[in-house]
């Protein structure tokens, strides 16, 4: 009777090993890449990703006028995120009976309890639906109200509006 492992077994042992190494260090890598690269024109398709991955909303805060951004999923921090703003945006949703309005700020509440005044904030569960908001930041307005894109890039208020009013029409 043989001891011990051949070099075949040995072998394949490794190899598993090496492909669960490989899949969990991707998908790490990814996660980090995806909390990095927040922007503005990529933050719906980027949280929806992440919510598909956590199977519940993600919703992403910016607090401290803005100065600190953190992503959470089930009222739990996951990470903190380079901040998208340089100055407080402005926050409207549109209501087709009112127009645009602007948007009240959420609340969020650290770890102690103590409320955080939160400057913006936007979630994406993991079909894909966003909150719906229109952001106007610097010289751009960013619509993420559209269910079929991942956001609409204007130059004002007024232009998205328009768009606005054209899609009831042609759904009339």
């Amino acid at each position: 009777m043989k001891k011990g492992f051949s070099l075949i077994e040995l072998m394949i042992v490794i190899v598993i090993m090496g492909v669960i190494y490989t899949l969990v260090i991707t998908k790490l890598k990814s996660y980090n890449e995806t909390q990095e690269a927040l922007q503005l024109e990529t933050l719906k398709p980027n949280l929806g990703a992440l919510a598909k991955e956590f199977h519940t909303k993600v919703k992403l805060f910016c607090f401290d006028e803005c100065s600190k951004c953190a992503v959470f999923a089930n009222q739990q921090h996951l990470k903190d995120v380079t901040p998208l703003f340089e100055e407080i945006p402005e926050i409207y949703k549109y209501n087709y009976l009112n127009g645009i309005e602007e948007k009240k700020n959420d609340v969020l509440f650290d770890a102690d309890g103590v409320e955080q005044d939160v400057c913006f904030s936007f979630g994406v569960d993991e079909d894909g639906v966003s909150d719906q908001v229109i952001v106007k930041y610097k010289e751009k307005v960013y619509d993420y109200s559209n269910y079929f894109s991942d956001v609409d890039i204007y130059d004002t208020l007024e232009e998205v509006v328009d768009a606005k009013e054209k899609t009831i029409e042609k759904v009339k």
